[in-house]
């Protein structure tokens, strides 16, 4: 699809000539006779490019300019002028002007100066979505009151230096968290370094966190720069902080302190300025009383404790997270988005989900390439396995009212199934009326399908 290139120029001739340059390159041109005119189809007519005279009639160009950096910043513009001085090419940077080009015009530097403006304005285009990209990446999905807990203690302790401990099981959403902080903290625009602590051999951790000198072991060919560094100014986040090694615990421990360390094999101390965000699925207090883990090291990195609950315990979140991963997965794959049917997004309610959200999020995405229909059914999931045990279903609820509820629900679910969802059936076999089962359902939400004879007893007793 060609350039949109806005010339703006109150000289017939010199419009002229540049729409015939431009269309000879493959441009597509938008021409303007004066600044209003210029003005009004820069914001109202997609542009890659102006082309902007200084001198013309009612609004010049340096007023043209001003107010479209004020509307597109990221939009090039660049001066012509047939009385350029040095005062006005400054002038005209200041306003935000990409480049400035004296006349007459030279076609060759003509040429240049836009394949560079339109480079910038891709560089610029692909940031914002990159941006774009991460925020979405960064979303915390939820609305239950753990999680509303936890958005605004994060709201809090972000904009400071704090750190962190993110407690959860695997695939709660740890490292999302941690993102999400970055993002929200005036450190945002620096790196964020991830070290999964679990995943590097214990021999190895030091250098991957401080970095080693050229043969300070076997196997150190070369100086190596460890993520302390790479994190300097930004975030590093410790992943499975537990599993770290005593020897490591300690050269952390005295990076937390003084902010200082040396690589491995180095006498050079090295200053960083990093804000450390740790996570954990084990109980590091529990850990560090019974030796394996440092207790001064936890005090130092519980400084704000984040506990994140597993799927089973915010189980209302599945439609929202569901739905999120239709749109992620649809949008990845370049497809239009599928939707999951109400008694198939209740199935997923009843499962215990061992690998929480990022089992739910592989399983969206499974649904989504294997099921050929536009809506997903119940038929489509896979056996999901045992559901929750009685003391996460029932036990842990906080009032006899929600015990007794819980229950009853659980108990026509499982009925409504072993019936095939056929409300005539599960009735007789509850000894119901039907209407009274029918306001049961409506009630706790079970979705249902109507069997042939659930409409003709419908029929026969209107």
């Amino acid at each position: 699809m060609p350039k949109n290139i806005l010339v703006a120029d109150d000289e017939k001739g010199i419009r002229d000539t540049l729409r015939r340059l431009l269309e000879y390159e493959k441009y597509s041109v938008i021409t303007a006779d004066d600044g209003v005119d210029a003005l009004h189809k820069a914001e109202n007519e997609f542009v890659d490019l102006v082309l902007l005279d200084i001198k013309m009639p009612g609004m010049d160009g340096m007023e043209v300019l001003s107010r479209l950096h004020k509307s597109q910043p990221e939009l090039p513009v660049v001066i012509i002028s047939g009385h350029g001085t040095i005062q006005t090419a400054v002038e005209a940077t200041r306003l935000g002007a990409f480049d400035f080009i004296e006349k007459p015009i030279d076609a060759d530097r003509i040429l240049l100066v836009i394949r560079n403006g339109l480079a910038q304005r891709q560089l610029i285009r692909e940031n914002i979505s990159l941006k774009a990209e991460v925020q979405k990446k960064t979303q915390i999905i939820g609305e239950h009151p753990d999680i509303a807990e936890i958005m605004e203690t994060l709201q809090k302790v972000a904009p400071t230096n704090a750190r962190i401990l993110i407690i959860g099981e695997n695939g709660t959403g740890k490292e999302l968290v941690a993102r999400a902080v970055h993002e929200m903290s005036p450190r945002a625009n620096e790196a964020f370094v991830e070290v999964n602590c679990a995943a590097i051999p214990e021999e190895l951790i030091e250098s991957e966190l401080f970095g080693h000198e050229k043969g300070s072991f076997t196997g150190a060919v070369s100086r190596r720069v460890g993520k302390f560094e790479l994190a300097d100014g930004g975030t590093l986040f410790l992943d499975e902080v537990g599993d770290m090694s005593h020897a490591a615990q300690a050269k952390v421990l005295r990076v937390l302190q003084e902010s200082q360390f040396e690589r491995v094999g180095g006498t050079e101390t090295k200053q960083v300025d990093v804000r450390v965000i740790a996570a954990t699925n084990k109980d590091l207090q529990k850990e560090s009383q019974a030796g394996t883990f440092r207790e001064d090291l936890f005090y130092r990195l519980n400084v704000v404790p984040v506990t994140i609950p597993p799927l089973r315990k915010r189980v209302t979140d599945i439609p929202l997270l569901v739905e999120h991963f239709l749109q992620e997965t649809a949008a990845e794959l370049g497809q239009r988005p599928k939707k999951m049917s109400k008694r198939a997004i209740a199935e997923l309610t009843e499962y215990n989900w061992p690998g929480n959200i990022r089992e739910l999020e592989n399983l969206i995405e499974r649904l989504v390439i294997l099921t050929q229909k536009q809506t997903i059914d119940v038929e489509d999931l896979p056996l999901l396995g045992p559901a929750k045990n009685l003391e996460e279903q029932f036990l842990e609820r906080d009032t006899y009212n929600e015990f007794r509820e819980a229950v009853e629900r659980e108990f026509f679910v499982r009925k409504l199934r072993a019936c095939g969802y056929n409300v005539s059936k599960t009735a007789r076999k509850l000894g119901m009326q039907r209407s009274n089962l029918y306001k049961k359902l409506e009630k706790y939400g079970i979705p249902y399908k109507r069997s042939r004879e659930d409409e003709d007893n419908e029929e026969s007793s209107a």
